[in-house]
């Protein structure tokens, strides 16, 4: 058995819900179990949708013609969707009078692209000859706590989801389980959503509580690359790399699984299979606990742009205890969360996003120390064996000399597989190149 995520790019149009199914019906003897996002922009779309109910108008137009017009090119007939439809028109209606948009209500808004997708992909399925059966989340044992738009699965879920599903896990039904992604109920019934990573989440908990021989999460490249190849044509496909690698490389931009999303897949030690769905032949990109083989010195390079430089600098506190207590205390007293931080007695240099409002922050920090604050700065992470820091350090270092670039920052991660450096934004890209031709051409 096997877990195959497809997000809303994969389903976008009729073109690439063909392309899907196609690729469902290879994998068929494979007894795959199939999660869906929502169709393309559906989502912006619903929330587009809610703006203007807030504002007294009801629309839904866009995400009717969409969903309509792709049936109406699949050449099927989907009665749900009208059913579908007529509710989101009710609910729309009562949020334009209200003129009230609560966390609860959006969750039960956004829920209607992935319960579209799923009854629009079982429908051309059951055209294409293949038996399947559509799921929201919620049938397939998945419940959550009641914390709305950015909810939490519980632990339950570890024994609802191989119930809901038994028929299909011990071969008594072959109908493939087409489930929603990114959605789930909490203890009274009501509508949540996963938050970030909400889809690649439904995934693996499918994958880890069915005991999965292999989750497989299916994008537009042949796997995860070693740097991003639209800044470096010659990146190219890393084989394997391992759980924490796969966290630090996404919490650090690139575009593999949310990490809150491998916790599942970790926890009982179910292979992650990144793949195309342009090249259905390539192996792809397989995450796993420990490397099978040789660990490489260097794994990928991966990159976040648009970032703030926060320098905080007291010679007051020399030597007095607390100085870090009482700085970090002040990130959590805004709830601004860190990036990358490098410390000294005196002075904490660290890094937070651009889009934060950091002036109530920043006026708590300038009463007990100096504060340097500068935007247009780049994290670029190297993910790498920590181990052999001063062979990979001496060998980037050396180009970056020869490129004429200056680090600004360096931090090096505790979690011992990443060494995170800050640059410019406008020597972001030719940073990537150069490490890349250093480690990797």
């Amino acid at each position: 058995m096997i877990v195959m995520k497809f997000g809303g790019s994969s389903v976008a149009n009729a073109e690439r819900i063909r392309h899907v199914a196609s690729i469902i019906g290879a994998y068929k003897e494979s007894r795959p179990i199939v999660v869906l996002s929502a169709m393309g922009d559906t989502t912006d779309h619903l929330l587009d949708a809610a703006e203007e109910a807030v504002r007294g108008t009801v629309d839904v137009a866009k995400i009717e013609n969409l969903h309509y017009d792709t049936a109406r090119e699949l050449g099927i007939e989907v009665p749900a969707l009208s059913d579908l439809l007529g509710e989101l028109k009710t609910l729309l209606t009562g949020i334009s009078m209200l003129r009230e948009l609560t966390k609860r209500t959006r969750d039960y808004l956004v829920s209607f692209g992935e319960r579209l997708s799923v009854r629009m992909m079982v429908a051309y399925l059951a055209k294409q000859g293949v038996q399947a059966r559509f799921y929201d989340a919620w049938d397939a044992g998945f419940v959550s706590d009641s914390n709305f738009m950015q909810a939490e699965l519980l632990d339950e879920v570890w024994d609802t989801i191989p119930r809901a599903l038994s028929y299909y896990k011990d071969g008594s039904d072959d109908a493939i389980p087409i489930v929603t992604g990114f959605i789930a109920k909490d203890k009274n019934g009501t509508i949540t959503t996963l938050g970030r990573g909400g889809s690649d989440l439904t995934a693996t908990m499918l994958g880890a509580a069915l005991g999965a021989d292999e989750i497989q999460t299916w994008k537009d490249v042949d796997g995860i690359m070693t740097t991003d190849p639209r800044v470096c044509p010659k990146a190219r496909t890393v084989s394997e790399v391992t759980y924490e690698e796969a966290q630090e490389l996404a919490m650090f931009g690139a575009q593999v699984l949310h990490p809150r999303s491998m916790v599942p897949c970790r926890k009982v030690g179910v292979p992650v299979r990144v793949k195309n769905s342009y090249n259905i032949k390539s192996a792809g990109s397989i995450i796993v606990e420990k490397h099978t083989g040789v660990r490489p010195s260097v794994t990928a390079i991966t990159a976040v742009k648009h970032v703030t430089l926060i320098d905080i600098v007291s010679t007051r506190m020399l030597g007095a205890a607390g100085f870090l207590a009482h700085i970090f205390n002040q990130f959590l007293k805004w709830n601004i969360s860190i990036d990358v931080i490098a410390t000294s007695e005196v002075s904490v240099s660290l890094t937070v996003n651009t889009k934060v409002d950091l002036s109530g922050l920043l006026q708590d920090l300038q009463r007990v120390a100096d504060v340097n604050v500068q935007t247009g700065k780049s994290i670029v992470t190297t993910i790498c064996d920590v181990s052999r820091s001063s062979e990979i350090l001496a060998k980037g270092f050396s180009a970056l000399n020869d490129a004429g670039v200056n680090v600004e920052m360096i931090s090096q991660g505790a979690s011992k597989v990443n060494i995170s450096m800050i640059v410019g934004d406008s020597d972001c890209d030719t940073v990537i190149k150069t490490l890349h031709k250093a480690y990797f051409e």
